[in-house]
């Protein structure tokens, strides 16, 4: 099962100065858009084969998210099954970052 992490909680650990590595698994025209500051692009059809290029420094937490929190779920999973650890979906994506943290973040 996969944990989700509440776009509250993200934004606390990276306040906190927690290590985040912040996974954006949408398509690169979404990305175009918006995206979390700090996140790396790897689009969800690409994110099996392409896993071994998240680096995970030790104690960081790993947040995947997408538009609205049902790719990264899938994307989250990709990546557990790599082996990464303390892996998390943000739920809502990046659409519940906008309306609840960020409403700079342009919505889509």
């Amino acid at each position: 099962m996969i944990t989700q992490i509440h776009p509250r909680d993200v934004k606390a650990k990276l306040d906190a100065g927690e290590p985040v590595v912040l996974i954006d698994c949408r398509e690169p025209e979404e990305y175009a858009i918006c995206r979390l500051e700090g996140s790396t692009l790897i689009p969800l059809g690409e994110l099996a084969r392409r896993a071994d290029e998240v680096e995970v420094p030790d104690g960081a937490a790993v947040v995947v998210y997408c538009h609205h929190g049902v790719r990264s779920v899938s994307g989250a999973f990709m990546l557990a099954r790599a082996g990464i650890p303390n892996v998390a979906s943000m739920s809502g994506g990046i659409e519940a970052w906008s309306v609840l943290i960020d409403p700079t973040v342009p919505r889509y």
